[in-house]
């Protein structure tokens, strides 16, 4: 039969991603406390099509997802990096995945338990030459309180639910309940899937007590992600759902701590030579 994907095209357009979005597909995701967790994630495939050709395979992303079908991974996402890369005669791939977390939590007072969803994403890209980039990414729904609301009200103080995405570049594995944890703990107050009374006590008066702006929120992510050695790159932003104005209030940090670090080292090994030189003399 024709390939039409194979024939000549002549318009010298190189093509930077194609391929197909929106699969939904079995994944198992690493959980801290029972190892592995088997989620649905909806993934995005992408290769670069040179100038030279009319088209890309599509069925062979499908074709290559199935063969990793209900073993699909963080541990084996190169590895279909690199398929991807053989198959389609590809220089670089690109591999989505957004998937449904869940983590069992206690209510704070009570201890009821409940299971609550983060909405998380892996993605993944890779050219064969240098080391493949992957970004980690968690949606953390939080509780926030106006500090402005609190100070000019006689009494009570209008609260919000916030969205706090963060995205980070690893040198060494890390935990999703790791990077959720960072964000919950710098809250007004952390969401909960099951609250009885005692509970919603605490969280009301726990949010009162700890009042932050948006600005507030994505400052303290950030010292407590600038800290974490683990982490090359990040961003954090932070999305409040107000819940008295006809907006949301946005504020969002961006840090390359690997440069960071490679300019602190050289920095100092400057001045250590400079010292020497110095001495020296």
């Amino acid at each position: 039969m024709i390939d039409v994907q194979n024939m000549h095209d002549d318009r010298n357009i190189h093509i930077d991603k194609v391929g197909i979005k929106s699969l939904k597909l079995p994944v198992a995701v690493q959980d801290r406390s029972s190892g592995s967790q088997k989620t649905v994630a909806e993934v995005n495939f992408y290769v670069d099509l040179p100038h030279n050709f009319k088209g890309t395979h599509m069925s062979r992303f499908v074709e290559i997802l199935n063969e990793y079908r209900g073993s699909l991974s963080m541990e084996n996402i190169h590895e279909v990096l690199r398929v991807a890369r053989e198959r389609l005669h590809a220089l670089r791939a690109h591999l989505e995945l957004t998937f449904p977390y869940f983590i069992e939590k206690e209510a704070p007072v009570t201890g009821s338990k409940g299971v609550i969803d983060y909405e998380c994403a892996i993605s993944a890209a890779s050219n064969g030459n240098e080391k493949d980039e992957v970004i980690l990414t968690v949606h953390v729904p939080i509780t926030t309180l106006c500090p402005c609301s609190k100070e000019i009200s006689d009494y009570g103080a209008h609260n919000q639910r916030s969205i706090v995405t963060v995205s980070v570049k690893l040198n060494s594995f890390m935990w999703l309940e790791d990077l959720i944890r960072i964000v919950e703990e710098r809250a007004s107050c952390e969401i909960f899937s099951l609250l009885k009374r005692e509970d919603e006590k605490y969280v009301t008066e726990t949010a009162y007590n700890n009042p932050a702006f948006v600005e507030d929120i994505v400052r303290s992510v950030t010292e407590a992600l600038a800290r974490d050695t683990r982490i090359d790159w990040f961003s954090v932003e932070s999305e409040n759902q107000e819940s008295i104005h006809n907006h949301n209030a946005y504020a969002f940090v961006e840090r390359n701590l690997r440069a960071e670090r490679e300019e602190r080292s050289r920095t100092k090994s400057g001045e250590t030579i400079e010292s020497e030189q110095l001495a020296n003399r």
